[in-house]
Formats: C-alpha cells, structure tokens, sequence
C-alpha cells in the first residue's frame, strides 16, 4: 500500500473515530511508531498495543481521542498546516512520501517505539501466557514419557524448563530497562484493571477498553 493510501486510511478514522487502530507486521515496530506519531499530532493520544493473529505475527495499536484542550488546539494547528496530507501532501512529521520520520520526530517515534515494545513484551509477561508455555512443555514431556523414553523425558524437562525460565527472565529484564527509559522520558506508571502495568503521560488516565484483543 502507498504511504498516501496509508495516510489517508488514517486520516478517514481519526474523522469518524474515537478510536484508531494502526495494524501491520509485527516485525514493522518502526513503522507503526512513525504512525501512531502522526495521528497523536491530530490530538490522539497512545492507548496501548498488542500483536494477535497466528503466530502473533500482526501488531495493532490503538490510539484514543483525547479531550485534552493542549490535544485538541494540537489537531487545529496540524489540520491547518498540513492540509493536503493524504492526498499527495506532506504528512506531519513524515519524511515526504514515506512512513519514515523526519529528523525532528525521531525521538518522538522512538518513544512511540519504546511505548509499544513494553506493550507487547508484558502481553507475552501475562499470567495466562506463562500458563499456556508451561503447559505445552507439560504435553511435550508426556507425550516423551508415554513412548517409555523416562531419561529422554527427564532431560528435555530440565533443559526445556530452563531455556523457558531464561526467556522469562531476559524479558522481564529488557522491559525493565524499557520502563527505566519511558520513566526518563516523563511517562508515569500505572496499573490496568488485569494489574499489567503501562505508562501513561502525566494528567491522562487509562482509556475504557475497546481493544478486541486484550482480556
């Protein structure tokens, strides 16, 4: 799809929508980043991201209309000075024709960035998550043990247990560092009503749930 017909999609929602959902690959991080920093210069404010699909090989994150009048005198000022976005114009804080950012919005979409991988790092973090890793180890080990392999069954237990505690581990240790660096860049932290934590801007509050995907 052409970045015009990408941004006018985005466009069209933040005319009719409360809600924009920006959805890609999940491996596009940057991509999506440079979008939900451009629909938050239309007076939106970041929500949260998940990825979904098979394979969780889909990213969608969601942005929310903020009431905010600093959000709304926003949307007023870039409506005016960017009118031909979508339609072969520039694109407030895009690279002409590009998703990339311009130089002046790379720390914001970095944010964006950093914003989206604690989302999506404390999805696979969720207690549901772990349960369903470790039950799928559980299958595997008796699967082994119903062929009347017991040492086979006991090694791959202890070796696939700890390659899972490890990779627990190393990801609660990268959101960690993730959270440091949103702290550093004035979010503040908050806990949903599942107890996952976010990071939220000072003064706003979590948006009510219209995320399909979240539960």
């Amino acid at each position: 799809m052409s970045t015009d017909r990408t941004v006018s999609r985005i466009l069209q929602q933040i005319a009719t929508q409360d809600v924009v959902e920006i959805t890609d690959s999940a491996t596009a991080t940057g991509r999506v980043a440079a979008q939900v920093h451009l629909v938050e210069q239309y007076g939106f404010e970041y929500g949260e991201a998940r990825r979904h699909g098979h394979n969780k090989q889909l990213l969608t994150v969601f942005l929310y209309r903020d009431a905010n009048p600093e959000a709304r005198a926003r949307e007023a000022a870039t409506i005016a000075a960017y009118p031909q976005a979508g339609n072969g114009g520039a694109a407030p804080g895009l690279l002409p024709g590009t998703l990339k950012p311009l130089p002046e919005a790379e720390a914001a979409v970095a944010l964006a960035k950093d914003r989206i991988a604690f989302d999506v790092m404390g999805q696979a973090a969720e207690p549901r998550q772990k349960t369903v890793a470790w039950a799928m180890l559980g299958v595997a080990v008796v699967v082994i043990l119903i062929a009347g392999k017991y040492l086979v069954a006991l090694g791959a237990g202890v070796f696939l247990g700890g390659l899972l505690l490890g990779f627990f581990k190393l990801g609660e240790a990268r959101r960690q560092k993730l959270a440091q660096r949103l702290q550093a860049a004035g979010l503040v932290a908050v806990r949903d009503e599942h107890g996952i934590q976010r990071f939220l801007r000072p003064g706003r509050q979590l948006p009510g749930h219209a995320n399909p995907f979240a539960g």
